[in-house]
This record gives structure tokens, C-alpha cells and sequence, in this order.
């Protein structure tokens, strides 16, 4: 209990090492305020970056203008150059969320053929107009060049990772070549053919895949 001397009327608020409570209270509310307003600024700035990436995979990137991401993200033009500065850092950035977004999806469990083949497979569903619209424009803008380029060895690379078990059984003379036949089998390309050239179900698309990949460990 605080206590006072006689004849002196107590105080309001009691007082720590030179704070009252009252001053320790705004201290903490200016704090929850400071963080408040950063979560709220990451969160700004994601989605700015999630509409533009939705918005790469329905438009060319040349089509794209900044109030289109600026109502996709239900903000304004200048909250969107106030995170980014210009369109074409805006850009940029989403090539660095879209490489995040892509492997987060991909991660697949080492060895598991059938598992790999599944969850690239959902992935193609999720993103495949993307991907597909990439491809159209990567030898007419030289940043989407880049990224194409940069999928192609993201994709290599899942592929040694991902059969890393079956690859270390094949001869080192051969284990390229079986690289490149598993980059043919689980390829977006692959699965268009099969899944909407073909019009084959998600499990026949799945099961030829599969398919392919086993033949082209066995054939090395």
C-alpha cells in the first residue's frame, strides 16, 4: 500500500523510479501503437504483392499498370509507391514473393516419386496460368526472361533434391541424363500436355507422370 506523510494529500498515481502510472501506460500504448503500425505495413505490403502476382498470371506484365494492383489490393497509387517507390521495384519485388510463394508450394518429401509427382501436380493447378503466361513473354521482356530462367534452374534443382535417394543409384556417367528425363516428367509442360491438351483426370495425369519418371530412372 502507498503510504504519505501526514498533511500530504496522496497522490493520483503512484510513482516508479520517476514514472507514474499514467506515464507508464502511455509508454506501453505508444509501444502497442508502434507495433500495431508495423504489423499493419507488412500487411500493407503483402497485399500489394499478392495482387500483383494474381494480376501477372490474368495480364501481360506490360498491361499491368499500378492502379490495377493499387484496387486489387484495396488501396491506393500512392500507398503503393510508398511501399515500392516505382513500378518497375514493385516489379522486382514480386519476382522475390513469387520465388518464395513457388518453393513454399513445391517442398515435397525426399525419395517419394509418387508424393513429388502429387504435390508439383497441385501446384501446376494452382499456378499453371501463371507459369504458362511467363512463358509466353520471356523473350519479350527481358525481366520476365529472368524469371523464367530462374524457375527453369529452381525446378532442376527440386528435381536433384527431391529423387536425391533413386539418383545416388545411377551411374555418375548417367545421372545427368536422368536428371533431364525427370525434368521432362515433372515438367508444367508434361502436365498441360496430359491434364488439359489430353483432358486426362488429375489421377491419369498423375499416374502417366509417375510413369515417366520410374522409366527414366530404370532406363539410366
Amino acid at each position: 500500500m502507498w503510504g504519505w506523510a501526514p498533511g500530504i494529500p496522496p497522490l493520483d498515481a503512484p510513482t516508479v523510479l520517476g514514472l507514474t502510472a499514467i506515464d507508464m501506460n502511455m509508454t506501453a500504448t505508444r509501444k502497442y501503437d508502434g507495433t500495431s503500425r508495423a504489423a499493419s505495413k507488412a500487411g500493407t505490403r503483402n497485399d500489394i504483392l499478392a495482387a500483383a502476382f494474381a494480376l501477372t498470371g490474368e495480364k501481360l506484365s506490360v498491361e499491368i499498370v499500378l492502379a490495377d494492383v493499387a484496387t486489387r489490393a484495396g488501396t491506393t497509387v500512392k500507398t503503393v509507391l510508398r511501399h515500392f517507390g516505382s513500378r518497375d521495384a514493385l516489379f522486382d519485388a514480386i519476382i522475390e514473393y513469387a520465388s518464395r510463394e513457388v518453393a513454399e508450394e513445391r517442398v515435397a518429401p525426399v525419395g517419394d516419386i509418387d508424393a513429388a509427382i502429387a504435390i508439383v501436380h497441385a501446384h501446376y493447378r494452382l499456378r499453371a496460368d501463371w507459369v504458362l503466361r511467363m512463358l509466353e513473354q520471356e523473350h519479350s521482356d527481358a525481366r520476365i526472361h529472368d524469371i523464367v530462367q530462374r524457375g527453369r534452374g529452381v525446378h532442376r534443382e527440386w528435381v536433384h533434391t527431391t529423387f536425391a535417394p533413386q539418383l545416388e543409384r545411377v551411374g555418375a556417367a548417367r545421372r545427368e541424363a536422368s536428371v533431364d528425363l525427370l525434368v521432362v516428367a515433372t515438367d508444367i509442360y508434361t502436365w498441360k500436355i496430359l491434364r488439359r491438351d489430353r483432358g486426362l483426370t488429375d489421377a491419369q495425369t498423375a499416374d502417366r507422370a509417375c510413369s515417366l519418371a520410374r522409366a527414366a530412372l530404370a532406363a539410366t
